[in-house]
C-alpha cells in the first residue's frame, strides 16, 4: 500500500519528479552538447592566460621578498650593535645588554614596515641567544615553538658558509612550512621568517572554484601552504613558475570545470536558460502552490499559534496529497501529546537549568579569578616581572582547562596537573601562609576519574581553612587500595580548624543540602556526581583528623583508559 501511494498521481513525490524531469532533461541535453564544444575551442587559450597570471603573482611575491632582503643587507652593513653580539657577553655585559635592547626595539619597530613578515630575528651563536620581535596576536606557546624552531634551524646551518644564504629557503616545523632568509656577519645571524600560508593570502582573491588551489611548493614539489592531497591531477590545469628569490615555486591547480564556467558561449547560453526559466516559472509556481505551498501554509499557521502557546489549535482536513494527510494527522497527534506533557517537561527543564547554573558557578569562581588578578596587580607594583609571567601562565592554563574540559572522565595525571596549577596560584597569593604537597605513584597516572573531583576539595580548603593567623599545610595522597577489587584512594588533608560538628552530622546522615547557601556546595555536588557515575561503588568519607584539620577520603573504582 505505501508503494502504491508513492506512484499514484496523488503522491507529492510523483508530481515533483515528473515536473522536475520535464523541466531539467531538455536543458541538460543542450548543456552537454555546449560543454563539449566549448572544451574543444578554448581550453588552450585559458591555459595560456593562466600561465601569465601565475608569473605575475610570483613576481609580486619576489618583490616583497626582495624588499626584506634589502633590509637585512642594510642592517648587516650599518648596524653597529651587531658587532657587540659577536663578542661574548662576559667581556662587557653592559654593552652587550644595551645592544640587545637596541636591536630588540629596532625589530619591534621595523616589523610594522614589513607586514608580510611574521618575525625578524637576530641570533648570536657565540652567546647562544636569540632576539626576535613578539607579535601581539601570538600566544606564549606559539612564540616558544617558533623561537625553538628558529634556533634549531640556525644550529643546523652553523657550518654553512656566507654564500649558502643567498636565497630564501623553506623550513618545516611540525606540519607548518616557513620561508626563511638569513644574512650572516661573523657569528651573528640576521634573518626574516614568514609562514608560507601567509604569503598565499593575496591568492585567496583568485576565483578558481571550490576545488582549485594555489600552492607554494618546495623544489621536490611538496606543498608548503596546503596539506590537502589532490585526488586526480589529470582533472586540473597545472601552471607553475619558480621564484627568483628562493628555492620554491608557485603552483596553480585550476579545475577544468572552472575554466569552462567562464566561456562566453556558455554565458550566452545561460542567458537563454534564465529567460526560459522566467517564462516557465509562473506556470510552475501555480502548480507548486496548489500541490505544496497551500498545504504547507496551513500547517505553518497552526504551528505559529502552537508556538505562541495555543495548544488547542489543529490542522483542518482538506483534499491534499497523501503525504500531507499523514503530516496533518501526525502533527495533530503530537500537539495533543505535547499539551499533556507540557507541565511535567517544564518542571524538569527548570530543575535542569538550576543544576546547570550551580555547576557553572562551581566551574568559575569569581573570587578566585579576582584574587588572582589582584595578585598580578600587586606584583606589577613591585615590578616583579618573572612572577607576573609565572602567575599569568598558571592562570591561563587554569582557565583553559576549566573552559575546555567537558568530558565525563579525565586521566589522573591531567587532574593532578590542573590541581597543582591551581595550588601554585594560591601559593603565590598567600606566600608563606600556605604550602602544599601532592603524592602519587606513576603507575596510577593513567587511571580515569571524574574531572575536578580533587580540585573541588582542594578549593574547599582554600576557602575555609586558610587564615592569616598561622600557616596551613595541604597534603594530597593517592594510592591503590582494596582487597578484592582495586580502588583508587584519594586523601585530601589540611592542618586547618577542620569541619564543624553540624556539617559532619549532616554529611554522615547524607541529607541533600546542595541548594542551600551553606558554603559547601562543591562537596554536595561532588557526592551527587559520584552517585550518578558509580552508584554505590564509590565512597566519600568526610571527617576531622585526630591530629587536627579536615580530612576527605575519596574511593573510586580503579579503571584505566584502555579498559573503558
Amino acid at each position: 500500500m505505501p508503494f502504491i501511494h508513492r506512484l499514484s498521481n496523488k503522491s507529492i513525490r510523483f508530481k515533483l519528479i515528473v515536473g522536475f524531469l520535464l523541466l531539467v532533461i531538455p536543458l541538460q541535453l543542450l548543456l552537454i552538447f555546449d560543454n563539449y564544444y566549448g572544451m574543444k575551442v578554448v581550453r588552450e587559450q585559458v591555459a595560456n592566460s593562466n600561465r601569465h597570471l601565475v608569473a605575475l603573482y610570483m613576481d609580486q611575491v619576489d618583490r616583497n621578498l626582495e624588499e626584506i632582503d634589502k633590509y637585512l643587507r642594510t642592517m648587516v652593513a650599518f648596524e653597529n650593535d651587531l658587532i657587540k653580539l659577536d663578542i661574548s657577553a662576559k667581556v662587557n655585559s653592559d654593552d652587550y645588554l644595551l645592544a640587545k635592547i637596541n636591536l630588540f626595539n629596532k625589530l619591534e619597530r621595523d616589523i610594522h614596515t614589513y607586514k608580510e613578515m611574521d618575525y625578524l630575528f637576530i641570533y648570536s651563536s657565540v652567546n647562544k641567544e636569540l632576539i626576535t620581535n613578539q607579535p601581539s596576536d601570538a600566544t606564549m606557546e606559539q612564540l616558544k615553538t617558533i623561537q625553538s624552531g628558529i634556533i634549531q634551524m640556525l644550529r643546523e646551518r652553523e657550518s654553512f658558509q656566507k654564500q649558502d644564504f643567498e636565497k630564501w629557503f623553506p623550513y618545516q616545523i611540525n606540519e607548518d612550512y616557513y620561508i626563511v632568509k638569513i644574512q650572516k656577519i661573523g657569528d651573528v645571524y640576521v634573518g626574516a621568517w614568514v609562514k608560507a600560508s601567509k604569503l598565499m593570502i593575496p591568492f585567496g582573491l583568485l576565483d578558481m572554484g571550490p576545488e582549485g588551489k594555489s600552492l607554494l611548493v618546495t623544489e621536490n614539489l611538496k606543498p608548503m601552504s596546503d596539506n590537502t592531497s589532490i585526488a586526480n591531477k589529470n582533472d586540473y590545469l597545472q601552471v607553475s613558475t619558480h621564484s627568483k628569490q628562493g628555492n620554491f615555486s608557485l603552483l596553480f591547480l585550476i579545475p577544468y570545470s572552472v575554466i569552462l564556467e567562464h566561456l562566453p558561449f556558455l554565458q550566452r547560453l545561460w542567458y537563454l536558460v534564465i529567460l526560459g526559466a522566467l517564462i516557465i516559472l509562473p506556470i510552475f509556481y501555480i502548480f507548486l502552490r496548489h500541490i505544496i505551498l497551500l498545504p504547507i501554509n496551513r500547517i505553518v499557521e497552526v504551528m505559529r499559534r502552537v508556538r505562541d502557546g495555543n495548544l488547542d489549535q489543529r490542522v483542518k482536513q482538506y483534499p491534499v496529497s497523501f503525504e500531507f494527510e499523514l503530516m496533518n494527522d501526525v502533527f495533530n497527534s503530537m500537539v495533543s501529546e505535547i499539551k499533556a506533557l507540557k507541565i511535567t517537561v517544564y518542571e524538569e527543564q527548570l530543575f535542569i537549568q538550576k543544576a546547570e547554573l550551580k555547576y557553572l558557578q562551581l566551574q568559575i569562581n569569581p573570587h578566585f579569578f579576582l584574587n588572582a588578578l589582584n595578585t598580578i596587580y600587586n606584583l606589577a607594583q613591585f615590578q616583579n616581572y618573572q612572577l607576573i609571567q609565572d602567575m599569568s601562565e598558571y592562570l591561563i592554563t587554569y582557565m583553559r582547562f576549566m573552559f575546555q574540559n567537558n568530558l565525563e572522565f579525565v586521566k589522573l595525571e591531567d587532574e593532578i596537573a590542573h590541581t597543582r596549577n591551581y595550588l601554585q596560584i594560591q601559593a603565590m597569593r598567600f606566600q608563606d601562609g600556605f604550602t602544599y604537597q601532592i603524592n602519587s605513584d606513576e603507575s596510577l597516572s593513567q587511571a580515569l576519574i571524574p574531572p575536578l573531583i580533587i580540585q573541588t576539595f582542594v578549593e574547599n580548603t582554600i576557602k575555609h581553612a586558610i587564615t592569616m593567623e598561622e600557616p596551613i599545610q595541604l597534603t594530597v595522597d593517592m594510592e591503590l587500595c582494596g582487597d578484592q577489587e582495586p580502588y583508587l584512594c584519594i586523601v585530601i588533608r589540611d592542618t586547618g580548624k577542620g569541619f564543624s560538628e553540624e556539617a559532619l552530622v549532616k554529611w554522615q546522615s547524607e541529607v541533600d543540602l546542595a541548594y542551600e547557601n551553606n558554603g559547601y556546595i562543591g562537596i554536595w555536588n561532588s557526592r551527587r556526581r559520584l552517585r550518578l557515575i558509580y552508584q554505590s561503588r564509590a565512597q566519600l568519607i568526610i571527617s576531622n583528623h585526630p591530629d587536627g584539620g579536615a580530612s576527605v577520603v575519596v574511593k573510586l573504582p580503579f579503571v584505566l583508559e584502555n579498559e573503558t
